[in-house]
């Protein structure tokens, strides 16, 4: 491992999504950093009172990010470093029009007033691995030059392939400021809410029949921690983000103590709908190739030129999930673990 780059801290950073759990909990972070001189939250939405307080000297600006204000906030604050941890991820309620626009237009305007704003010298990308699409001709990893084999055509990826292009874009125009582009896999957690926490959560999970998907997960302290690393760092690059190790989507439902149901993969997402009475599915149409096939993806680069290192393997971030999330087992997690481990030491002996 090559060694860390120094901790350089910004004068005077903005963070957009500031109401999201992901761009919340980082101002907050930020905030207590007595390095850090200004530190500006922006939403088009006001966080939680709860939220607010844990931004403490953290200043709230309430405005849309595709809107030409932004600019003016990086020049009033003399801005030197953009986090934009804005684009929807978690939004239960699907990729409408609105999500879109605000990820793509909002990207687009957030880009363009950094070119625009002398002061700017860094941006950080909270991008995802979905970009990497899934399909049966996947590579066993996924490295950050490795192309996808099918693009995601809609939803989140493709919102994500277009906004990294603006991103990198920025970085061709403007040449002294350094863009960090980072990409983590389907993060999970005790506290915060995205699809697949909602997904794995079913007492009762549909999976596709005949397929064995293989994932990775990222814990949510883990995902804040390497914003964090990469906002008080000047990394520029593109680099993946994951836990040590891989599980089975099979595994993973077991751990939890929850049941699978075996369908064809074009049934998952109506199949979903119906398990959680009706609402709107957790899990829409784009996704469905991801719970056949999986995505798994190499973190070289992150251990080697970002320096950083995650606390959670991907089986440890299932099982404090499970612990402390909130799941409600069909059978208890531990009585599936005696199996497991019964199973091996029987298998073993026949070895």
């Amino acid at each position: 491992m090559s060694e860390a780059a120094p901790i350089t801290p910004p004068r005077s950073v903005l963070v957009t999504g500031a109401s999201s759990f992901m761009g919340g909990y980082l101002v907050s972070r930020l905030a207590e950093n007595p390095d850090i001189e200004r530190v500006v939250a922006v939403d088009s939405r006001v966080p939680t009172k709860s939220l607010m307080r844990r931004m403490g000297r953290a200043e709230f600006l309430r405005l849309d990010i595709r809107r030409p204000a932004i600019a003016k906030a990086l020049a009033s604050y003399e801005v030197d470093t953009v986090v934009h941890a804005a684009p929807s991820l978690m939004d239960s309620a699907g990729h409408s029009p609105a999500i879109k626009e605000l990820n793509v237009v909002g990207s687009m305007q957030v880009c363009a007033a950094c070119q625009r704003t002398p002061s700017v010298k860094r941006l950080i990308l909270r991008s995802t691995a979905m970009i990497y699409g899934a399909s049966s001709g996947d590579p066993a990893y996924f490295a950050e030059g490795t192309p996808a084999r099918r693009e995601p055509r809609r939803g989140y990826g493709r919102d994500m392939l277009d906004v990294e292009g603006y991103a990198r874009g920025l970085a061709r125009r403007r040449q002294d400021i350094a863009v960090t582009i980072l990409r983590p896999q389907a993060i999970l957690g005790p506290r915060i809410a995205t699809r697949m926490s909602a997904y794995l959560a079913m007492p009762v999970v549909p999976v596709a029949f005949g397929h064995q998907a293989r994932l990775q997960f990222l814990h949510e302290e883990d995902a804040l921690a390497a914003l964090e690393h990469a906002t008080l760092r000047r990394i520029p690059g593109t680099f993946n983000l994951a836990g040590d190790g891989v599980v089975s989507l099979s595994q993973a439902v077991h751990r939890a103590g929850h049941l699978q149901l075996p369908v064809p993969a074009p049934l998952l997402t109506s199949l979903i709908g119906v398990l959680k009475d009706g609402r709107v599915p957790v899990i829409r149409g784009e996704q469905e190739s991801y719970l056949a096939f999986g995505r798994v993806l190499d973190t070289t680069r992150m251990r080697g030129e970002l320096g950083f290192e995650p606390r959670y393997t991907t089986l440890q971030t299932l099982d404090d999930f499970i612990e402390r999330g909130r799941t409600e087992p069909a059978i208890g997690a531990s009585a599936w673990r005696s199996l497991e481990r019964r199973a091996v030491s029987a298998a073993t002996a026949l070895l």
